[in-house]
């Protein structure tokens, strides 16, 4: 659960009581049991950039005889069709969710939020999200969905430093963990059966709360974004009228500095909506670096390096 407001920091970030052990590690992510589920016939898709086209295009693999309906900006409609990540466009939302037992919303998260009453009227479907955060856009939902519709919220963990149609990928989601804002005991046989499409598609779903989720995701997937963006300032800032220290760099720094391809109107909700998550995960971060900054001279930093050594060897285990 996320840390309360009167819980201190600890003394030394290795020492958090949040470190899971591997064994901790591998139970909390560990596949949930395949079930069966019949196949979606009708699919509607809110935005067919990077992550709205590879679910298109996973789809249309796995499912070829599903409808699979775009909605986006006419050049980026006509790039999808081309592509094939989907089977047919629509000038506008209503007509996207006509018919569709699925839709499947891939917008920034205000966008998401603007569309969510046209697309609660889409009778009977399963209507699930990406945002990178869930708290506001799951409350948002349960103003407009009351029946007939469902709303799921969802998050996949996967993507691309570039967007648009013309990076998806229908194996972008394969080995990826994907969020659901649900219980895995959900009765509603339409989660089950889009938790069985994403394990078609190589996906695992992690099934969480919304509030769990962002403070999650805040520490996981928000501090290394912006950490990376604080690293190509102090590199940007150093860098003299030689080139140096910039010319002299590795490709250690390259691998760093991925993330720092990621453009700005793609994080702007995400900060503006788990801020005080991100802030408390820029904390804790502050806290780590001042914590090696004065044990430089020190033994003390030989488990620092084991920590990190074995978060590394876990993460890596888990793909």
């Amino acid at each position: 659960m996320p840390r309360s407001e009167t819980e201190p920091l600890s003394t030394s970030p290795i020492q958090s009581s949040r470190l899971y052990s591997l064994h901790e590690f591998h139970t909390a992510i560990r596949p949930t049991p395949m079930t069966a589920s019949r196949d979606f016939h009708g699919i509607a898709i809110i935005g067919t950039g990077l992550i709205g086209g590879s679910f298109g295009l996973a789809v249309r693999r796995e499912f070829p005889a599903a409808r699979v309906v775009g909605f986006d900006r006419p050049d980026v409609l006509e790039r999808a069709l081309a592509r094939g990540a989907i089977s047919e466009s629509a000038s506008d939302i209503a007509s996207a969710v006509q018919g569709a037992d699925l839709v499947y919303i891939a917008l920034p998260i205000g966008a998401t939020i603007d569309a969510l009453p046209k697309i609660a009227a889409a009778a009977g479907a399963l209507v699930t999200d990406t945002g990178s955060t869930k708290t506001v856009i799951c409350q948002r939902a349960r103003k407009y969905f009351r029946g007939g519709a469902r709303f799921l919220g969802g998050h996949p963990m996967a993507g691309k430093e570039n967007s648009g149609i013309e990076h998806a990928d229908a194996d972008l989601f394969r080995g990826s963990r994907y969020a659901l804002i649900a219980s895995e005991s959900d009765a509603d046989p339409r989660i089950q059966q889009f938790a069985g499409l994403l394990r078609r598609i190589g996906a695992e779903p992690v099934w969480c709360d919304a509030e769990t989720h962002d403070w999650a995701v805040g520490i996981v997937s928000h501090l290394p974004q912006l950490a990376t963006i604080a690293l190509a300032h102090v590199v940007a800032d150093e860098t003299d009228e030689t080139g140096l220290p910039l010319t002299l760099a590795g490709p250690g720094l390259a691998d760093m500095l991925r993330l720092a391809g990621s453009p700005y109107e793609i994080w702007r909700d995400t900060c503006l909506t788990n801020r005080e998550n991100i802030a408390h995960s820029l904390d804790r971060l502050t806290q780590a670096i001042e914590y090696l900054r004065t044990r430089l001279a020190s033994k003390d930093l030989e488990q620092e390096f084991d920590t990190a050594n074995e978060i590394y060897r876990a993460l890596r285990k888990a793909k």
